[in-house]
């Protein structure tokens, strides 16, 4: 590790059994870090202790006790069945309040540095510029939202604490395993679907796996993380016909991509109700992550074309 670490060095992973945080309970083990999980997964795997909800009255203790650090991944993207709760009041409850409440139980059993993973939708769904740090907040959904409320609540509970604070605002985070809009990407990409997104000319930043469990790393011991916010990115913002062509390279096919208006793509998207998922295959967003590289020293080890072409032959091998 490049930086000391005294005392107690177990480091807390809230969603241990999801996407990011699998893969730091295999990740930090290997940088030295002793880990433990948390899931909420009837089977309790090995390093792992199980609550049963993420809310304001869960008890974390067991879980915390003997730990130094830790890192909420756990939270709750999706409301499924909207029509019989409102949406936004159930993300606060695990969002807001269940992060509240673990934050004040590691405070209390003397947690040195609590990370929290936020959203880039924070500052917004789109921009002309690249978002930056110091960007007035601009959430576009109820999840966006809850993730900005959670960061208030945190910056209130701990600003004159020692436990510390480092907040972590992620764009689209991608892997050939990743979930959600990615994993149908890929699909379609694998399946040479032809997707009439050719003319596209947006830019989009994201951020691989890998780097970002290299800046997570990062986050936890330097110093100079301590009670931070940093918008992190890949630093190689691609297109989204380039995003496509790099994961179908990877998978050895071709592209196909057909030549479409973007007003047409924009209407046709609002006629079938999919305005958001236009919104982040054609609209462009940028990261500065500029405050990351020069106040912690960090540097993506993975380029976005490296990444990306990893994702597509590694889902390909598993398809």
């Amino acid at each position: 590790m490049p930086y000391p670490r005294e005392g107690r060095q177990r480091c807390l992973v809230t969603g241990a059994n999801g996407f990011i945080g699998s893969a730091l309970m295999q990740y930090l083990p290997e940088r030295g870090i002793d880990v433990r999980g948390v899931t909420r997964q009837p089977v309790v795997p090995a390093g792992c202790v199980r609550v049963a909800d993420l809310g304001p009255n869960t008890d974390w203790r067991e879980a915390l006790e003997g730990c130094d650090r830790v890192i909420h991944c756990a939270g709750r993207a999706h409301v499924l069945n909207e029509s019989l709760a409102n949406p936004l009041q159930e993300l606060r409850r695990v969002n807001v309040e269940g992060s509240l409440a673990l934050a004040k139980q590691a405070l209390e059993m003397g947690v040195r540095r609590f990370v929290f993973l936020s959203s880039i939708g924070v500052n917004g769904g789109s921009a002309e510029v690249p978002f930056k740090e110091t960007d007035l907040p601009a959430p576009h959904t109820p999840y966006a939202q809850s993730k900005f409320e959670a960061e208030q609540a945190l910056r209130d509970l701990l600003h004159d604490q020692l436990m510390e604070l480092v907040i972590i605002r992620l764009p689209l985070v991608y892997a050939a395993h990743a979930p959600g809009n990615f994993s149908r990407l890929l699909a379609l990409v694998n399946h040479s679907v032809p997707l009439p997104l050719a003319s596209l000319q947006n830019k989009r930043s994201m951020l691989a796996l890998s780097n970002l469990l290299s800046l997570l790393e990062v986050c936890l011991y330097h110093p100079a993380a301590a009670r931070e916010l940093f918008l992190v990115a890949d630093g190689d913002d691609v297109s989204t016909p380039q995003l496509i062509r790099f994961l179908a390279e990877g998978m050895g096919r071709k592209a196909r991509l057909l030549p479409l208006p973007t007003a047409l793509l924009s209407i046709g998207a609002r006629i079938i109700g999919k305005q958001a998922l236009y919104t982040q295959l054609c609209d462009s967003l940028q990261i500065d992550s500029s405050k990351a590289r020069l106040k912690l020293g960090w540097k993506p080890p993975c380029r976005a074309h490296d990444a990306l072409l990893d994702s597509g032959r590694g889902y390909f091998r598993g398809s």
